[in-house]
């Protein structure tokens, strides 16, 4: 017996080894975008929500309900006004079901529900999609913004600048911006982004109203053959799919909020997303129906586009454009920012510093702007990633997330709610970038690169 190490030998140094990681953990949470501060507010969910949302998307429904009519259109806006509440309810739910544990990131809510290997094969790579997808675009509408800016102001006086360099001058700001160290600290400028975003569209659609209806408006097809109808049709259903995008940051969103047992954080973040939901019809239905009535199926794939006087006010709502997708790109751009120092650190033994992250956001915005210079189809791409990631992650996953974890009883209420959403979010997924596609290659057959 003598000859025995002691039991608490191999105890202590079990321990240690957890104590260590631990430690190490803390680190990394104390240095993350996400988990670093805890201190928001339940308005800030509000108004990140707001900023998550409401942006590129708003300014193509006019568009997308000239490729749907008045019928089917109306029902797609408001059923995915609808379902994407629901989900969101759903997932602010699901943040906090296991008693003291936080789900403070997507993928993590993935792991729970799938595995720890199956969840983040699922939830990554269609999260990363949308969040880079919405990025580049966001470089594209903040480029073309940049451009009838420089249109409106200087009339015809002016020499043409192409929009590679525009999209440029757009990345520019996010070169300074990206290095804002976590969520709570672009407060200020989802906070502007969001008070731009219901600025602009109000500009949108009362803008269209004096405008008044133009002569001989259609309302009918713009396409002369079935199949364009069609193609266009689908497109049209990832425009709207691509307008409701806030479920990809909402954990990370809530990971923000304070939390104690006996005020867990979704209540505040409920109190948020309501608020936001709500300013979102404000801003949706007005444009999408209005812009289409005012202008019919010759409305352009951006509705500023379409107005054409005063210059001044539209000179104004393009700026309003550009400050709020100078923010939503930054609300969409953080959680990257985190998955790529996590895997930095934990995967690649880098250490947590100023100069790993001024490489990482640096390198990623010059990727952003060099796709988006690239292939910059705006109504294409919004249609094929509105479908292709948007319609997973915001439609169906959290549904499927709920049966997974809740398993409500068969046939309840519950459980043919989600299997509607899930039917309804899987035929999005697999139409709709069809439609975005064709669009991209129709565009790609005359577009000259960097032109």
């Amino acid at each position: 017996m003598a000859t025995q190490p002691p039991t608490y030998y191999s105890f202590n140094s079990r321990n240690t080894n957890i104590e260590e990681k631990l430690d190490k953990q803390k680190i990394l949470d104390d240095w993350l975008p996400i988990t670093s501060s805890r201190n928001a507010k339940w308005w800030y969910s509000a108004f990140h929500n707001v900023t998550a949302m409401v942006g590129a998307g708003v300014l193509s429904l006019p568009y997308a309900m000239s490729k749907l009519g008045w019928g089917p259109g109306v029902t797609v806006l408001i059923l995915s006004w609808i379902i994407t509440l629901f989900t969101l309810w759903q997932m602010v739910e699901m943040h906090e079901m296991v008693p003291g544990r936080r789900f403070d990131r997507y993928h993590e809510l993935g792991q729970y529900a799938f595995g720890e290997k199956l969840g983040l094969y699922i939830v990554v790579p269609q999260q990363l999609v949308v969040e880079i997808g919405v990025n580049i675009v966001y470089m594209i509408t903040g480029g073309k913004s940049l451009q009838n800016f420089h249109k409106a102001v200087c009339s015809s006086s002016c020499k043409h600048i192409k929009l590679t360099f525009f999209i440029m001058i757009f990345a520019s700001v996010h070169f300074v911006l990206s290095h804002l160290p976590t969520f709570n600290s672009i407060t200020l400028v989802s906070l502007a982004a969001a008070i731009m975003s219901v600025s602009y569209s109000t500009i949108a659609w009362g803008a269209s109203i004096h405008n008044g209806v133009i002569e001989d408006v259609q309302y009918g097809y713009k396409s002369k053959s079935k199949a364009g109808t069609t193609f266009n049709f689908l497109s049209a259903l990832g425009d709207v799919a691509f307008a409701y995008a806030g479920h990809n940051v909402v954990m990370e969103i809530q990971a923000t909020i304070p939390s104690t047992p006996e005020k867990p954080s979704k209540a505040p973040m409920w109190k948020g997303v309501v608020v936001a939901y709500i300013v979102v019809a404000f801003c949706y239905f007005p444009v999408a129906l209005i812009g289409y009535w005012i202008f019919g199926n010759s409305v352009e794939d951006d509705i500023f586009s379409s107005l054409k006087k005063p210059n001044w006010l539209i000179a104004m709502a393009n700026m309003f454009v550009i400050i709020h997708v100078i923010g939503s790109y930054q609300v969409y751009a953080m959680p990257v920012f985190d998955m790529i120092e996590t895997l930095m650190v934990k995967k690649f033994n880098f250490q947590p510093s100023t100069m790993l992250r001024f490489i990482v956001r640096n390198v990623y915005v010059a990727f952003t702007m060099f796709v988006a210079i690239t292939i910059p189809f705006f109504d294409g791409l919004l249609a094929f990633f509105g479908g292709f990631a948007f319609a997973p992650t915001t439609y169906f996953l959290p549904c499927i997330m709920w049966l997974a974890i809740y398993k409500p009883k068969r046939f309840s209420l519950s459980w043919f709610t989600n299997w509607i959403c899930i039917v309804l979010g899987v035929a999005l997924m697999i139409l709709s970038p069809i439609g975005g596609l064709r669009s991209i290659i129709i565009k790609a057959k005359t577009y000259e690169f960097y032109s």
